[in-house]
């Protein structure tokens, strides 16, 4: 009788067991599926985190450049030149449309001369800052689209003389401001250095090079107006390249012979 009863006991028993480490196990799976939940919302917070980091707006400062050398960031002293030289060209500041003018009609003969020799496409600008709002000449003697003293011109191919000036001719000045860049960049290998020169001279700036130890044009203490010269440039650029932003009512005009 004991033997009959003890089967069925023994069943039971087991049974009980069973439920008991099942009902204790069960918990476990969703504790692990939270963690793991848990665990993807942290990863995907981060993902969503770093792609806002990675489209977030750069500053005026961070997109302003020359032939890609970039302005030093940070430098307060810098950034305040750059806005205020920037704001001398909105077109509340100049109230009129000639540099954007002058640009579409001078641009597509310039842009594939720079490009012919190497030399960055931004060298552009640099006819508007020396010619863009007078063709007069200057005090010094310097004339034409690219404001050439005599003897620099006739030394990099011109004709001046009483019967013609070709710096006022368009394409062979361009030809010759592409000689006489290229011939500077060789030996101050920096695009930002070059432009200054254009300004003041290649040996002057070499020689405050010298006097300074410093090559870095903007931190180098240089006159008012070679100190100021590539910022003009830049906000040449800005100016055409972003025109509405500045006050013009006018769309880009034909920037960018090789697709910029």
């Amino acid at each position: 009788m004991l033997k009959k009863h003890s089967v069925p006991f023994a069943v039971v028993a087991t049974l009980f067991l069973l439920a008991k480490v099942f009902t204790y196990q069960m918990p476990l799976v969703p504790q692990s599926l939270l963690k793991e939940a848990e665990l993807n919302t942290k990863i995907a917070l981060t993902d969503s985190v770093k792609v806002q980091e990675e489209v977030k707006p750069q500053s005026l400062m961070a997109q302003l450049n020359f032939a890609d050398e970039t302005l030093p960031l940070g430098d307060k002293r810098v950034e305040r030149k750059m806005k205020k030289i920037l704001a001398a060209h909105t077109f509340q500041s100049m109230q009129t449309n000639v540099l954007h003018q002058k640009a579409a009609k001078w641009f597509p003969v310039i842009e594939p001369i720079l490009e012919a020799y190497g030399i960055p496409n931004d060298f552009k600008y640099l006819a508007l800052v020396e010619s863009g709002t007078a063709m007069g000449v200057s005090p010094k003697g310097a004339a034409g689209i690219w404001q050439f003293m005599p003897g620099t011109a006739r030394t990099y191919g011109l004709k001046v003389n009483g019967k013609v000036d070709e710096r006022y001719n368009l394409r062979k000045s361009t030809i010759a401001a592409c000689k006489y860049i290229k011939e500077m960049y060789r030996g101050l290998e920096s695009w930002t250095l070059v432009a200054a020169a254009y300004n003041v001279g290649d040996g002057r700036l070499r020689k405050q090079i010298n006097n300074q130890n410093q090559d870095n044009y903007y931190k180098m203490k240089l006159n008012r107006e070679t100190g100021g010269y590539v910022y003009k440039v830049i906000s040449m650029k800005q100016i055409m390249e972003h025109p509405k932003r500045y006050g013009y009512k006018k769309e880009r005009v034909l920037l960018a012979y090789n697709g910029e």
